[in-house]
């Protein structure tokens, strides 16, 4: 829960469900892009307010993807380093038969870069893994149906993975689901932090170190198992704040769980956000930057097409308490995966981009300023 906004000088990102954040020219730069598929909302979220705003309307998208064969589950956004309008949404289609498409701003299809593989559930985004003495970037999945995760370079999806990774390895409980890519900021390592279809009550993520296996293919080492798991249902959506240094995750029914990305920090828990509020579900969860240090977590209310946005810093006297600022309801339907920058990609999205699955077989493409208000 798994994308970035800029507004300084530094160069940072965040993969998610999942944030980037890059420099502040890309903020001002200016692009033409005016293709859609779906006209703006007519009516965008009310102005964000000192107290809890519960907004009734409903947030249209500007633009609903091309359809895929099955079903929808994860988008993850790639932002393109040379030209942020050509950035990329790469999204899962969750079947035995499926595999991970890629979309451009407009919602289109490009077919040539489309990948099968058995049942594909979610999806995150990291730049500049060390392959071959290149900088690359890299779209890393699960493969529930084959116990592994899958890494695909970018922006051409070709597999850097010999094949695939097995992950829980040796574990009767495999069935990966979620993952989240974690980049430390003091050496660049990058790390998978994932998920499954159900574990243990303590140690249900296992996190692994990727790194080139010396042939130009990533290897995965791994380095912890961590996590508290109700067992009330699952945990799918996880979301990695790579400045603030945090991994949250989605223990559905009970809430949003907190702990360090590094797995040198150790693995005590920091907080957990209660699903107070919530219909059934807390599910997608993805981190949109105002600087370095604030912006928003958005968690979606998978039952009541909702998502709860809360504050991404804490209090003075709690930095892991996380107060509940707005509510908004979306025209996407039983949302569970979600991306979000903060990017100017294009003149259509000068405020950042939030990618929401919906029911249907698409994803749903929703301008920033209609889903966080005005004020922003």
């Amino acid at each position: 829960m798994q994308a970035v906004h800029t507004t300084g000088t530094a160069c940072f990102h965040h993969n998610t469900n999942k944030m980037r954040f890059y420099s502040i020219a890309f903020l001002f730069a200016s692009f033409s892009f005016t293709a859609c598929n779906r006209p703006s909302s007519e009516q965008s979220a009310d102005d964000a307010t000192g107290s809890i705003t519960k907004d009734s309307t409903i947030i249209q998208p500007f633009i609903v993807t091309d359809s895929v064969v099955h079903d929808t589950d994860d988008p993850a956004i790639w932002i393109n380093p040379e030209n942020p309008s050509k950035s990329l949404i790469v999204g899962t289609d969750k079947d035995a038969d499926g595999g991970l498409y890629v979309f451009d701003l407009a919602g289109k299809i490009q077919k040539d870069k489309f990948v099968k593989l058995k049942r594909p559930n979610n999806v995150d985004i990291a730049y500049g893994l060390m392959l071959s003495g290149k900088k690359t970037d890299i779209a890393v999945a699960t493969e529930r149906e084959a116990n592994k995760i899958r890494i695909f370079t970018l922006p051409d999806m070709k597999a850097a993975d010999a094949g695939g990774i097995e992950v829980f390895k040796g574990d009767s409980l495999q069935a990966p689901m979620g993952i989240a890519l974690y980049t430390r900021p003091s050496d660049k390592a990058i790390f998978a932090i994932v998920g499954r279809k159900s574990g243990p009550a303590e140690g249900y993520l296992w996190q692994y170190k990727l790194s080139d296996d010396g042939k130009g293919n990533v290897k995965a080492v791994l380095v912890r198992k961590f996590g508290k798991y109700s067992g009330k249902k699952e945990i799918e959506s996880i979301a990695v704040d790579n400045e603030m240094g945090y991994v949250y995750y989605s223990d559905e029914q009970v809430g949003v769980r907190k702990y360090y990305a590094d797995p040198d920090s150790g693995s005590k828990e920091l907080t957990l956000i209660p699903n107070t509020g919530f219909t059934e579900d807390n599910e997608g969860i993805s981190i949109y930057k105002t600087d370095a240090k604030t912006g928003y977590i958005l968690i979606s209310d998978q039952g009541a097409d909702k998502f709860h946005i809360f504050k991404r810093e804490g209090t003075e006297a709690d930095p892991h308490a996380h107060e509940l600022v707005k509510i908004v309801k979306v025209a996407a339907h039983q949302s569970d995966g979600s991306d979000v920058t903060n990017v100017a990609l294009s003149s259509d999205f000068p405020k950042g981009l939030f990618v929401v699955m919906s029911e249907g077989k698409v994803f749903h493409y929703y301008k920033w300023e209609d889903i966080f208000g005005k004020a922003y």
